[in-house]
């Protein structure tokens, strides 16, 4: 299929529903738990930053919840696609920034939701079946170029593709690890504890997963092997679901795949309701009566964009995602164990990884030492974290040497002695606890020769 062919619309509008109710929801979890209960954005409090974007502060309160709801708001707009436009501009910037004000709670289904965020803005998501249309009838277009709905499972597709290709070493496939032990703490579940409990199951779950996930994207393309794979992928994420706390990811996941159907899919269910239930023949006659009539109906979002421009965009676009994965092979080591090239590449679920440390802070006037225990700094989830990424052990020590100068001490280097585990292995040294990291600057795109090298 051509990118400027017309498709039917009926799909992307499907997607934008399910993508504002999932907005709402995650939204709503990070602000009740994350800030609510767990006090994660208080501005008094110290937060891991991601490079780049350490200039994003949050709020106090009360206009951090302010914000939090005005966003629930706006994305319950986008889902009944009122005021679109601006709503998915305020919700991309929204949704980001929340997303950036702590990098300790990273999730691979955040990065992801950030990217749809912005697409949306430039997809004609609204054109139809929305408030916007009921509000204004020549909005109404039946018809879209198919790039506007394409976009959005490729992105799907390269999570599968790059989840899998992740999968493939061999703790994963040849020990079962760490897959075995998240699953057997499960043993006490009703009815399916007895399953967990037995390697086996995890040798089963690890291998079936990795096939699903590097298959699933090119079973979706096809109309014979679409169904079963649709079949397979509802179990597994159901099976996830289950078993793991992962939020929205597994309906988001569904939804897009539900995007590899024929673009009339919806119109299809509809029918089908039709055919059974009242309720659906009225709600068509009342919508039907509100709009245009059907000769008046656009074939494409007036104005469309370039063809240049679209082309170029997409290029870009699909560039960026299959690159960026793969940058780990730019540095030496074992990924999982030096965090370089982890993140944004849909490294989901495949390690386990413990650590424990603390800092020492010599003052270089008097060669005083002082002995930093991280727990009276960080929550929860940063003290889980801090001991396994190298780029937070050098951000706490910046923090550490900025806050002996402003007390005072403006002569300082910082330690680090730290020890980490990976996937059940003895604890061995992590950070070079000879190496000043108050005179270290962290590089994206060079090896951090303090790390040090996995044993094993």
């Amino acid at each position: 299929m051509k990118i400027f062919s017309p498709v039917d619309i009926a799909s992307l509008a499907f997607f934008r529903v399910v993508f504002g109710i999932l907005g709402f929801a995650d939204l709503l979890g990070v602000w009740a738990y994350y800030h609510l209960y767990e006090g994660y954005f208080n501005p008094e409090k110290f937060q891991f930053k991601y490079y780049g974007f350490e200039w994003v502060r949050p709020l106090p309160e009360p206009f951090m919840s302010i914000m939090f709801l005005g966003l629930m708001a706006v994305a319950l707009l986008i889902a009944v696609g009122r005021w679109y436009r601006v709503c998915t501009v305020v919700f991309a910037f929204g949704f980001s920034y929340v997303f950036l004000l702590e990098k300790a709670l990273y999730l691979n289904h955040g990065y992801l939701f950030i990217w749809l965020s912005f697409i949306m803005i430039f997809l004609p998501a609204n054109r139809n079946f929305s408030w916007d249309v009921l509000r204004n009838p020549a909005l109404r277009s039946d018809r879209i170029q198919a790039w506007s709905l394409w976009i959005l499972p490729f992105l799907m597709g390269v999570v599968y593709f790059f989840g899998a290709v992740a999968k493939m070493n061999a703790d994963w496939l040849l020990d079962a690890n760490p897959l075995h032990s998240w699953i057997r703490v499960n043993n006490d579940m009703p009815l399916l504890g007895w399953l967990w409990a037995h390697r086996e199951t995890a040798f089963v779950m690890a291998w079936s997963g990795m096939l699903l996930d590097l298959a699933a994207p090119f079973l979706l393309l096809f109309r014979k092997t679409r169904v079963w794979a649709l079949g397979f992928l509802l179990f597994f994420h159901l099976t996830n679901t289950l078993i793991f706390q992962i939020g929205i990811f597994p309906w988001l996941s569904l939804a897009l795949s539900l995007l590899y159907f024929p673009p009339d899919w919806p119109r299809q269910v509809w029918a089908f309701a039709k055919q059974r239930m009242k309720w659906p023949k009225k709600v068509e006659a009342w919508w039907e009566y509100k709009l245009v009539p059907a000769d008046d109906i656009a074939v494409f979002l007036p104005p469309a964009y370039p063809k240049w421009l679209v082309n170029l965009s997409l290029v870009l676009l699909v560039s960026f995602h299959v690159i960026v994965p793969l940058r780990h092979w730019c540095f030496p080591g074992q990924v999982a164990w030096t965090e370089e090239g982890h993140r944004y590449s849909w490294r989901m679920m495949l390690r386990s990884k413990r650590g424990y440390g603390h800092f020492v802070i010599k003052d270089l006037r008097t060669e005083a030492t002082t002995n930093i225990n991280v727990d009276d700094y960080l929550t929860d989830r940063q003290r889980e974290k801090i001991f396994t990424h190298p780029d937070m052990v050098l951000q706490f020590a910046h923090y550490l040497r900025d806050l002996w100068h402003r007390r005072g001490v403006p002569d300082v280097a910082v330690f680090a002695n730290v020890r980490a585990s990976l996937n059940g292995r003895k604890t061995q040294p992590f950070i070079d606890a000879k190496v000043d990291l108050a005179k270290v600057d962290w590089d994206m795109f060079k090896h951090s020769t303090w790390i040090m090298p996995m044993e094993d």
